[in-house]
């Protein structure tokens, strides 16, 4: 059995790896960061004893997907398990100058996860049977400024999950949409003060908590899981906000 983990050399990626692991899964880890994944790989094949692969690959962009599943075919690597995690973030008032990170933001939380999706998907239905993970965020119901384009990525990846799991359901191909609310990784980029401080009273969850509720989710074949109570309350609160008040943050904070 092979897992495919995009993000796989750090985060939440990484904890998806270790959980596979440990469940025997061999592996597959994608990444734009070189030394993280060799260092991630040396730790895995320690720990869990598993056979571990790498393949450092930029995702963001247009045929990224189509590559990526060229090589497995080349390499004779047949995925039972895809574990879509590869993310970016930025927090700010959209720009020109920004159109390029938006471009890539695009392209790394939609078209590679959809093609990854339909192409590795379109395999396991001849297969008759496989897993497929997206990981969207509590972001997906929260529109709102500064993360403009990262809520609305990760809306979509919540809606086509959902959507498409439907249709792989009768093949024997299962697809899960985990939603998490605020996980302890590297992506946000916050003070690791307030990061130690979030874990502790319980406002962050640490990727440890997040992994093995959505591998859980996964292979029970559950189509959209939100793990967190913070996932009840807080989108509720903000599309409760007049949007008077919204505009004023905004100009307040941004």
């Amino acid at each position: 059995m092979v897992a495919l983990i995009t993000g796989g050399s750090s985060g939440m990626g990484l904890e998806f790896a270790r959980e596979l692991g440990k469940r025997g899964y061999d592996l597959l880890l994608v990444s734009n960061r070189e030394d993280e994944l060799a260092s991630a790989a040396a730790e895995l094949q320690e720990s869990s004893g598993t056979a571990v692969r790498t393949r450092f690959q930029d995702l963001a962009s247009e045929r990224a997907a189509d590559e990526l599943v060229s090589w497995c075919d080349a390499e004779g690597i047949v995925p039972d398990v895809l574990v879509n995690d590869a993310g970016m973030f930025f927090f700010k008032e959209l720009l020109p100058g920004d159109l390029d990170r938006v471009q890539a933001m695009l392209h790394l939380h939609v078209t590679t996860v959809t093609r990854l999706c339909i192409l590795f998907g379109g395999r396991m239905k001849e297969r008759g049977s496989g897993h497929i993970l997206n990981v969207s965020s509590m972001a997906a119901r929260i529109p709102a400024p500064g993360i403009t384009v990262y809520s609305a990525t990760k809306a979509y990846l919540r809606s086509f999950g959902r959507s498409y799991s439907y249709e792989l359901e009768p093949y024997g191909v299962h697809l899960t949409t985990v939603c998490p609310a605020a996980i302890a990784t590297p992506l946000y980029r916050l003070d690791p003060k307030w990061m130690r401080i979030g874990v502790r009273v319980g406002l962050i969850k640490t990727p440890h908590w997040l992994v093995r509720r959505a591998l859980h989710a996964m292979f029970r074949g559950r189509r959209v899981v939100s793990p967190a109570f913070m996932n009840v309350w807080l989108p509720a609160l903000i599309a409760a906000l007049p949007s008077p008040l919204v505009a004023n943050l905004w100009k307040r904070f941004k």
